[in-house]
């Protein structure tokens, strides 16, 4: 919940404007508030299209009484080509339950929307050294009823809760063995061949003095960006750095 529409504005035209063209072979993705998403689209339209926008969340009914809701055929219209479901925040906050998340994953897909899907352990589970099996159970109930042609479309982020915004990351390499077990999932309901082509991101504190150690990972193939996308020299930086 940060930048009103002009705010929002602003930073998408500095993105567009320091973007190079040896970021294609990165997909970048900028998911602002609903309030702005419109403002993005086009504003990365006319100034950098290779920038894909994305949404913070939706709600599965395709229409109806839920006020307040924003469904998968408005974020369509806008050209969203992403949208992050699953986000701690919302499970934390909001009381999101893995079926939520499901439900949400498996609209989008129907839509043609790539879910940018979330999981990640709170700082007890992390200390009691089960985060592994947790987390990959959290995807596992996510993909229920998802089949294997749409779950190539699925982009994975793992977030440890603790790490959100605190400063406090996971070694790189327990974020790379979290990494590593939800890929063995996606192996074990769709092949090793999705799972090896599904990009799986890490977010929690990235900035540019870490993203070095992060992006070295082999089963990390992108970050997840909360604090830092805020900036676009920042943000920019951690782009180069997957590059």
């Amino acid at each position: 919940m940060n930048k009103t529409n002009t705010e929002a504005t602003k930073l998408a035209q500095q993105l567009a404007y320091g973007y190079l063209d040896n970021y294609s072979s990165v997909d970048v993705v900028v998911c602002p508030p609903f309030t702005a998403l419109r403002s993005v689209q086009v504003t990365l339209g006319f100034d950098s299209p290779q920038i894909k926008l994305g949404a913070q969340d939706v709600y599965w009914q395709p229409e109806g009484a839920y006020t307040g809701a924003v469904s998968v055929s408005m974020l369509a219209d806008l050209g969203c080509a992403y949208c992050i479901v699953g986000h701690s925040e919302r499970r934390s906050y909001f009381g999101e339950t893995d079926a939520d998340v499901n439900r949400k994953a498996q609209a989008l897909l129907s839509a043609g929307i790539a879910p940018i899907l979330c999981c990640g352990e709170s700082l007890e589970i992390h200390e009691q050294r089960t985060a592994v099996d947790f987390v990959a159970q959290q995807l596992r109930s996510a993909l229920v009823q998802i089949d294997a042609a749409a779950a190539e479309r699925l982009v994975i982020a793992y977030e440890p809760i603790w790490a959100i915004g605190t400063g406090i990351t996971p070694t790189p390499e327990q974020a790379d063995e979290v990494a590593s077990a939800l890929r063995e999932v996606l192996a074990e309901l769709y092949g090793y061949a999705v799972a090896d082509d599904t990009r799986i991101l890490y977010g929690g504190s990235v900035n540019i003095g870490n993203v070095g150690l992060f992006s070295a990972m082999p089963n990390i193939d992108g970050g997840l960006i909360g604090a830092a996308s805020l900036t676009a020299t920042d943000f920019l930086e951690l782009v180069k750095a997957f590059a």
